[in-house]
């Protein structure tokens, strides 16, 4: 039987741009959506890429009676969080750090209005023209059965503090409007060309400990501005942070309402208890649904019964009647305010795409089915398109509808078309009935709903699990109550970003030892029973090498050499096992270079273990023109290299015996 060492294989022979499909590929389509078109007639391939452009042609077909039943009393529930909005807490372990809640905002001009739009600054009928569009567009292009569309809270506040920061919605509130509408178109354009472009990658670098924070930080802040309107307050601060906030409130004593406290209070602890009863209970997340709307009802008959707006009670007001009127003619492309649009609109859309996709893809595995997501980048996209040129501000999927929509039992995308119908006939008939609601329910309504924002457990969790990731979690938190909503965002991403680069530039380098009676090397300082191998040093680079950090592994190796020796531990052998070295660099290939003239200098010799495919293909170009490495560098495991080392080191011994034996006879 050969006992000679196993020998690393140089892969197949590719061509360059055999390599660079293969990479294009793997980068932009890791899904392969091509594939069910393979070996099709042309009829049916015609009919495969209609159903892919159009999902709601795979399941219109066979639409049945059954399917309307089902989806009909989802549409009508969650409808009623759009009218006014509302959240359910269901408690789902996967991607909960998206637990954002949809939510009814503050208007825009001194009264408060009805919808998220008062996040965004503005006007409350906004809010449900972006309930009416919207769902009619994904139903169309939208590849998830369970999710509802609608105005969210996050993207609705960074666009709102964003826009106020170029222009004041109280003296040039058409302005206002305008930039709202572009901003909304441009990140619609900039989400259906990531989607497009296959690039949904970018939307990564929103990490859960990133979102936690920023949306602990961002609940609390909405909460205390809602105190404007549980405290009666007339004359409150338009920033989004704490300190002018809670300025606000205590030099504004004078305007507190007694009234306006006592009914806050009342149906905040009404909408509190809903909220509990559906956290317990599951089941009955129908109570916490309907607990809004049942509020403002409730609260608006009393209103109209005692004409308590005449008793320091403030009232919305009369809202207009009718659908959706077109807007493209309000978009603004000024060149003085393009780069407001354009980053407002890039950061509201990578917001609302990540949490859109999110909540997609964690109500279809709750279901078992696959949500593509590269395709709901662009029917968000399209969507938001379309809503910019009506009149409709940033929608996304919103987790509070998408769960109150799962839990109603909806089985198709319907379920957007029936409350999108269900709006528009509020639009057409019911909006007289608002004219009596007090502001006061709606900013009672909306602490409730952002409380599930703040997610102490996960906090917690992070913590427990990564200290740096936890830093990441506190800056966003403290940015967004401290500073600003973008500000807070930007320094957490960049914080994520920076970790990233610091893995990248400082990888993992290890030494290791030989697990007794075993064949297996592993850690040193990780598994205790690991033994140092007399006369090798074993290392193991866990990352690429390349540009980046291929001067840090170098002197990392120089200097474990050199620590080595001040021990006084003897060796002639360097291992380094490239096992987990995907890919290598120029500067990756300077490194073998300098390494193998620093073993020289020392007198040692060196050893390659598994190098990947690549690796080893670029090692052997280099090989060509610089002769650097022969076969005899490379084994196939550290336990062949060790034997096949020993033996030729014990021959290396044995015959230089053998040669001063001869020369003293």
């Amino acid at each position: 039987m050969d006992s000679s060492p196993r020998r690393v294989p140089l892969p197949p022979p590719r061509s360059t741009c055999a390599k660079l499909k293969t990479r294009m590929k793997e980068t932009f389509f890791p899904d392969d959506p091509f594939r069910r078109f393979n070996g099709k007639p042309p009829g049916t391939k015609w009919l495969l890429g209609a159903q892919f452009l159009f999902p709601i042609l795979e399941w219109a077909p066979t639409y049945s009676f059954s399917l309307l039943k089902a989806d009909l009393v989802s549409g009508l529930t969650i409808a009623s969080l759009a009218i006014p909005q509302a959240s359910e807490r269901v408690h789902i372990t996967y991607f909960m750090l998206f637990n954002v809640y949809s939510l009814l905002a503050e208007g825009f001009n001194a009264k408060q209005g009805i919808s998220y739009a008062g996040l965004a600054n503005l006007p409350p009928i906004i809010g449900l023209y972006s309930s009416f569009i919207p769902p009619l567009v994904y139903a169309v292009l939208g590849s998830s059965r369970d999710l509802a569309v609608g105005p969210v809270s996050i993207a609705s506040l960074i666009m709102g503090s964003m826009l106020r920061q170029a222009v004041s919605p109280s003296s040039s509130p058409s302005l206002f409007l305008q930039l709202a509408f572009t901003s909304t178109f441009f990140a619609g354009l900039f989400q259906a060309a990531l989607g497009i472009l296959r690039l949904g990658f970018i939307i990564d670098y929103l990490s859960k400990a990133t979102l936690v924070g920023f949306m602990g930080g961002a609940a609390i802040i909405v909460s205390l501005q809602q105190l404007k309107g549980l405290l009666g307050i007339v004359h409150f601060s338009q920033q989004m942070a704490l300190v002018p906030v809670m300025s606000s409130v205590f030099h504004e004593t004078r305007e507190w309402s007694w009234q306006t406290v006592i009914m806050g209070i009342c149906f905040l602890g009404l909408l509190l208890l809903a909220r509990h009863i559906s956290t317990r209970k599951p089941k009955l997340f129908w109570v916490s649904a309907g607990a809004p709307l049942a509020s403002v009802i409730i609260s608006t008959l009393l209103v109209f019964l005692f004409q308590a707006q005449k008793h320091g009670i403030s009232v919305i007001g009369e809202l207009k009647r009718g659908l959706n009127s077109p807007s493209w003619d309000k978009l603004l492309f000024h060149s003085f305010y393009l780069g407001t649009t354009v980053k407002i609109g890039l950061i509201t859309g990578i917001v609302s795409l990540a949490e859109g996709v999110a909540v997609g893809r964690t109500f279809a595995a709750l279901k078992g089915y696959k949500v593509d997501g590269n395709k709901e980048m662009m029917a968000i996209g399209i969507m938001n398109i379309v809503g910019s040129c009506t009149s409709c501000y940033i929608t996304t999927g919103a987790f509070s509808r998408s769960a109150v929509n799962h839990n109603a039992g909806c089985k198709t995308a319907m379920s957007n078309i029936v409350m999108s119908m269900t709006v528009m006939v509020t639009l057409l008939f019911l909006m007289p009935l608002f004219i009596y609601t007090p502001n006061v329910v709606l900013a009672a309504i909306i602490i409730t709903a952002v409380v599930g924002l703040i997610d102490i457990t996960a906090a917690y969790h992070i913590w427990k699990m990564d200290k740096m990731d936890f830093l990441v979690c506190i800056c966003a938190f403290l940015g967004v109550i401290f500073i600003s909503v973008e500000e807070g965002l930007a320094i957490a991403v960049g914080l994520s970003i920076l970790r990233i680069l610091l893995q990248i530039t400082r990888p993992k380098m290890v030494i290791q030892g030989n697990i007794p009676g075993t064949d297996i090397y592993r850690n040193l300082n990780h598994y205790k029973e690991a033994t140092r191998v007399p006369g090798f040093l074993i290392l193991a680079v866990e990352a690429p090498i390349n540009f980046a950090n291929a001067t840090y592994v170098d002197e990392r190796i120089s200097r474990w050499i050199e620590e080595e020796k001040e021990k006084h531990i003897t060796f002639q052998f360097v291992i380094l096992d490239l096992s987990a070295v995907s890919a290598i660099d120029t500067s990756g290939i300077s490194f073998f270079m300098e390494l193998k003239k620093t073993a020289e200098k020392e007198g040692l010799k060196l050893a390659f273990i598994n190098p990947v495919g690549e690796v080893m293909e670029k090692l052997q170009r280099a090989n060509g023109l610089h002769n650097l490495f022969g076969p005899e560098y490379f084994y196939l495991t550290t336990g062949e290299a060790i034997i096949s080392l020993s033996s030729l080191s014990k021959e290396s011994r044995q015959g230089s015996k053998g040669t001063s034996g001869i020369s003293n006879l």
